[in-house]
């Protein structure tokens, strides 16, 4: 694990608890791809399958995890991340460990959001996350969220 990976897993596991005891790990940030790790025993439901609120909650903070990384990366400091809408699918179930991913938007949001931030102080981006069954590539969730940074 590296060091953006071990600082957002404090900042996670710090600042919202329940990610401790879902046993979420930050798997890796890499070529502006963040992986998070949910394993199944602590998220299980009545049907042997994972909780459909903890796949939300994967899939919504794979999406508010990649922000926090790539706004420190592009240096922008000072501003809150929040969600301000999502919308969930889930085609598939999840039978075991699972992996919530979520990928960079295109250059085009990420420039308008950047610049809107600094204007305004205040920008939306859409981020969409998918989390598969661990060794798996097909989405047995697809989420797509608003998240908004604001002073």
């Amino acid at each position: 694990m590296n060091q953006d990976c071990t600082e957002l897993q404090a900042v996670l596991h710090g600042d919202i608890p329940l990610t401790r005891e879902m046993g979420m790990e930050v798997r890796s940030w890499q070529g502006s791809t963040l992986r998070l790790h949910l394993p199944l025993a602590p998220n299980v439901n009545h049907k042997s399958t994972m909780f459909g609120g903890s796949l939300y909650c994967g899939a919504v903070l794979a999406g508010w995890g990649w922000l926090h990384l790539r706004l420190r990366e592009a240096g922008i400091e000072g501003g809150h991340i929040v969600i301000q809408e999502g919308q969930i699918s889930y085609p598939l179930p999840v039978t075991g460990d699972a992996e919530a991913v979520c990928e960079a938007p295109d250059e085009k949001a990420w420039k308008r959001f950047v610049a809107t931030w600094n204007r305004h102080g205040r920008a939306r981006l859409e981020l969409r996350t998918f989390v598969v069954n661990q060794g798996s590539n097909q989405p047995a969730v697809q989420f797509t969220g608003q998240y908004v940074l604001h002073r």
